[in-house]
């Protein structure tokens, strides 16, 4: 059993953002259309289902009809401690591609490094690591 997996409704882009952090974490990606899934709700070619798989897993589809999509306020998935520095570090980089990078990745006083990123997506990360 795995631990909480965000599952997110994309506004019809779906499989461009799965893509994206695919290239990102790394892993294993699984898109399901509607039409496969036997959907009338929305396009046939629309996600009905995407699962990202490996070091950081997600959930994705398109939103169906007047379902709203992500948004964000007030919440980031946490990467702390989530992978050694070198892979930290090149996640938030790769994240701040075409995003807003709200918090530098910096060291902390307490000796700590982290930072936040707003993806192109509007998806924010906190990512840092231990000194120790």
């Amino acid at each position: 059993m795995s631990g909480l997996v965000p599952y997110l409704s994309f506004p019809g882009n779906a499989a461009e953002a799965l893509t994206f952090y695919r290239d990102v974490f790394g892993g294993t990606l699984e898109l399901f259309s509607y039409e496969q899934f036997g959907r009338t709700d929305g396009p046939a070619d629309a996600i009905a289902h995407g699962a990202l798989s490996g070091p950081v897993q997600l959930f994705a589809s398109d939103a169906a009809g007047d379902e709203d999509a992500v948004h964000m306020v007030g919440v980031s998935f946490s990467l702390l401690g989530a992978a050694d520095p070198k892979t930290l570090q090149a996640w938030f980089a790769a994240l701040a591609e075409g995003g807003v990078i709200i918090d530098p990745l910096q060291e902390r006083p307490w000796g700590d490094t982290d930072g936040q990123v707003a993806d192109r997506y509007g998806i924010r990360w906190l990512i840092g690591h231990s000194q120790s």
